[in-house]
Order: C-alpha cells, then structure tokens, then sequence
C-alpha cells in the first residue's frame, strides 16, 4: 500500500491542521518544534483505516525522527481485514517497521500515544483519511484524444 502526504492532495488543510508539539525541557527529547505530517493510502478501494505519520523538525530539513503507524479501529477488525490474526497488530499505535526511525522515536511515539487522549485531535485524523479516501477513490475524468480531458455538457 503506497502511504502519501495528506498535503499532496489537501495542502493548505494539511499545513493548517498539522499537529505539532514544541518540546522545551524534556530528558529523552531535544528541545525544539515537532511536527506529525499524516500520509495515507493512496490504493483505491483500500479500506485500512490507518494513517501514518512521519514526525519532523523544521530545523533539521527534510530528516524522518519517527514514523508512527496508527490504526484506530479493533484487533479484531485488522485481522479480519487482513485475513490473519497477524493483522491485530496494526490496531493502536507503533514504530513503523519499515519507515525511518531514531533514537528519540521511541520517545516520539510515547508523544503520540499521550496526544491520542485528545478526541478533537483523533477525530480530525479519522476526518482526513475519509476526506483523502474520498479524493482517492473518486472516478477519474474521461481523457479525449491526446490526454486531455473531455468536457461533456448536457442541455
């Protein structure tokens, strides 16, 4: 499943929504603003329920500190949607396996895990994936001649 930025599609809401969380005294963590930019599937008919988040720093460019992966929904739900009791592993929060990681991403998750109490915020993130669900899953445009898209008008 190819996970992508929530601001490839929805960029103003995206930045607008971000959650971030300035750190100042901490002993696991350097001080600094972090940010949780959420990918999502981009597979159509995908239904996974799931987000991603990559957490960043904007002083430190582009660099990955922690991805996160989250799945709201039951055990019992993954291992039905995936067809394994395996599945139960991708409810609730953990390090994703295969995104980058760093010393501080465990400490990065236990920041994730805290923000989770927030229902406004765990309900904004259930509200992006179906607006980004929506976007993914909407039927294309019928291409003319030379790819350019047809307009169609009914009188």
């Amino acid at each position: 499943m190819p996970f992508v930025p929530f601001v490839s599609r929805f960029r103003d809401l995206g930045f607008r929504e971000m959650r971030s969380v300035i750190v100042t005294h901490n002993a696991t963590l350097p001080r600094g603003q972090y940010g949780f930019l959420e990918l999502y599937c981009n597979e159509r008919r995908c239904d996974c329920r799931r987000v991603i988040l990559h957490v960043l720093r904007a002083d430190t460019d582009e660099r990955v500190w922690a991805t996160i992966n989250h799945g709201w929904e039951s055990p019992e739900f993954y291992a039905e949607w995936m067809g394994n009791e395996s599945g139960r592993d991708a409810a609730g929060p953990s390090l994703e396996p295969f995104g980058p990681q760093t010393e501080h991403s465990g400490a990065l998750l236990g920041m994730f895990r805290w923000q989770l109490d927030d229902e406004a915020y765990v309900a904004r993130l259930k509200r992006h994936y179906e607006r980004f669900r929506d976007a993914v899953d909407a039927p294309r445009r019928r291409r003319g001649r030379g790819g350019n898209a047809s307009r169609f008008s009914v009188s």
